[in-house]
């Protein structure tokens, strides 16, 4: 069929007013003003069926009213001329489809009781009667009520994988959570084209320029959705000095997996995550993450007593050997049925936000209240959060986004989750990029000084160019930090020259620069919390008692704090904020806190932090709620804008 389905506008207003003239009774027919404001309704959904030549003949629509959990057609309509040929059922499939998508768990339909032909031909169609419901239409025009009961219901699983393949027969394997089409199925069906919550697995029997394969990728990239293998993955296998630079990461994990081998030259097959080679099972999956497509094999030479990567080659379902079929289907079922979208019942979740965490941190930047709060905030908002460990690293495809409340380092995994999670499409905070930035003082003082704010005075001590006598012109006591020291840890503050050189030849042993910078006393610091470059909060982090530090960590008591004062955006001196906000523009506009000393009216910008402190009766004492559901409202615009799905009211001036 040369025909396509689209969202209808204001222009389609005369059309459907004639279309409900010449297809339904009197009785049945909506009125003007109904069309109008059906036109803009949320609640209802007005489809147009028309031809796709360059005229766009308009012969058809689909009315959908949309329920909690139900989705009522309200009307299919085909102009007299078009009709028995086709297009009811191609209407009704994508009805179908449309419930599918959106969970909805069942669809409803009101049929007039004397057109016995179209109640037959709803219930070959899967409908079943409900009840007759009495003059209906108006007096003595009965309806019959029918309902047909979705996927959704039956087995409360929500298809959201696709699998491309040339020739959708020879894949046997039925009890698999995704759902298997053809190319042509993909490339011309209105449902694969506009919608941004399908992940693709494209498997089909070539990937070479120009082939369906690799336009399969090309398309899904597209669209907007997750498609695995990216064309960028098809054409960095061919590059081998792109797999040497990604495969850098494992190089040591590598070595050590494969030290028993006693050849020159190793292959190993990955299907899906997995191999059957014996014990190769977590070099599998580290290899998965760093080259995400279903099926390839890697080409292992020996150089130099040193495993390398001499080839990675994409694998298709025709280049598997016949006798490891049956793995490639085992390692498919345990990859799709594990997802954690299967356990989700009857729960219609728009998007899935994953919370990684730690929940044996001490000084996590969340307690397990205001997490709670977070996960409350998000199902108010219609979305699913699940907390997850560093051991879930795996399961990140799964969600629409990351959101870290652990505390943050570029040599740890957190950053790999950051960066991973990017990689894979989805909306991260903190970011990589704002964990690289906010994670190193030389890098924050740099880019504060090229914008002229206001820092303590701060040098940059290098490890095989420092000279002592630079600390003669220097007053003191002075403050020595890692570039990359957080809460305070890595941060000391020395008295002299003679203590000076000693914590410096310290912490010289753990970085080649340290950050020294004059020492500036307030009673307390201010932290401006800010996300999308807007205040979020506003605190007063007084000083650990007897001690220069908002944290004393050598203190006998256990907490290790100074107290706070959370205050509102509006009672904080106006050049605070501005300052605050000019920094953090600086970083991005991720969640960040910004910290800042006022003395005799200046403003110093001390750091900008990402992943700041939220805890319960904290950083939330103004806000309470609110806080949680502007940084949830966050996440959820920047799936919108990602997915493209956010619309612009052009009504609006």
């Amino acid at each position: 069929m040369n025909v396509k389905i689209r969202k209808s506008d204001s222009n389609d207003f005369n059309f459907l007013v004639k279309l409900e003239e010449a297809s339904f009774p009197a009785y049945q027919r909506s009125t003007k003003q109904g069309i109008k404001h059906g036109i803009q309704s949320e609640f209802q959904e007005i489809l147009i069926l028309e031809n796709k030549d360059k005229n766009k003949v308009q012969f058809g629509a689909l009315v959908l009213f949309k329920y909690s959990k139900s989705l009522r057609i309200y009307s299919i309509g085909i102009l007299p001329e078009f009709q028995n040929m086709g297009y009811g059922d191609y209407l009704l499939k994508h009805a179908f489809e449309y419930a599918d998508r959106q969970h909805f768990e069942k669809i409803l339909i009101e049929v007039s009781a004397k057109n016995t032909k179209l109640i037959d031909w709803y219930k070959n169609r899967g409908f079943n009667s409900l009840e007759t419901i009495v003059d209906y239409y108006g007096e003595g025009e009965d309806a019959v009520k029918m309902e047909f009961k979705t996927n959704v219901a039956s087995c409360s699983t929500k298809t959201t994988n696709i699998i491309v393949i040339n020739q959708p027969h020879k894949w046997t394997f039925l009890d698999i959570n995704a759902k298997i089409i053809s190319v042509k199925e993909y490339i011309s069906n209105p449902i694969y084209q506009t919608n941004t919550d399908f992940r693709i697995f494209n498997l089909c029997s070539s990937y070479k320029y120009q082939s369906y394969g690799y336009y399969i990728s090309l398309l899904a990239s597209a669209r907007g959705q997750r498609i695995i293998p990216s064309t960028i993955t098809i054409r960095d296998f061919r590059i081998v000095n792109v797999i040497h630079s990604i495969a850098y990461d494992i190089e040591e994990y590598t070595n050590k997996s494969l030290h028993k081998e006693k050849g020159n030259s190793f292959s190993l097959n990955v299907y899906f995550g997995q191999t059957n080679t014996k014990g190769y099972n977590t070099l599998a999956g580290k290899l998965h993450q760093l080259f995400e497509a279903p099926l390839f094999k890697v080409d292992f030479i020996k150089h130099d007593e040193k495993w390398i990567i001499k080839k990675v080659q994409v694998l298709t379902l025709n280049k598997v050997a016949e006798q490891d079929l049956n793995y490639v289907y085992e390692f498919a079922k345990k990859y799709f049925n594990k997802k954690r979208f299967n356990s989700t019942k009857l729960v219609n979740y728009k998007y899935d936000i994953a919370i990684l965490i730690n929940p044996k941190e001490e000084n996590s930047p969340s307690c397990p209240k205001a997490l709670q709060k977070f996960k409350s905030a998000a199902n108010r908002k219609g979305l699913y959060l699940e907390f997850i460990t560093k051991q879930d690293i795996d399961k990140i495809n799964e969600f629409d986004a990351l959101f870290i409340r652990e505390t943050t380092s570029v040599n740890d995994h957190t950053y790999e989750f950051s960066r991973t999670a990017y990689a894979e499409g989805l909306v991260v905070i903190d970011d990589p990029w704002s964990i690289l930035r906010c994670s190193n003082k030389i890098y924050q003082n740099e880019i504060f000084k090229k914008h002229k704010l206001l820092t303590p005075e701060t040098e940059i001590f290098t490890k095989n160019l420092f000279d002592p006598k630079v600390l003669n012109q220097m007053n003191f006591p002075l403050v020595l930090k890692q570039p990359d020291s957080a809460f305070s840890l890595g941060v000391i503050k020395v008295e002299d020259k003679a203590e000076a050189l000693v914590e410096i030849n310290k912490l010289f042993k753990i970085s080649d620069m340290v950050v020294c910078q004059e020492f500036l006393y307030s009673d307390f610091d201010w932290r401006i919390g800010i996300i999308d470059n807007t205040p979020l909060f506003a605190c007063k982090y007084y000083m650990y008692k007897d001690h220069w530090q908002i944290y004393n960590w050598k203190g006998e008591e256990d907490d290790k704090s100074g107290n706070s004062e959370t205050v509102t955006i509006e009672s904080v001196p106006e050049i605070v904020v501005q300052t605050a906000l000019k920094a953090a523009a600086l970083i991005g506009d991720g969640l960040y806190g910004v910290d800042l000393k006022m003395i005799d009216g200046k403003v110093y910008v001390v750091e900008v932090n990402d992943n700041p402190n939220i805890d319960d009766g904290i950083e939330d004492f103004v806000l309470k709620d609110q806080l949680y559901d502007t940084i949830i409202d966050s996440i959820y615009q920047r799936i919108e804008i990602a997915k493209n799905i956010q619309k612009i009211d052009f009504r609006r001036k």
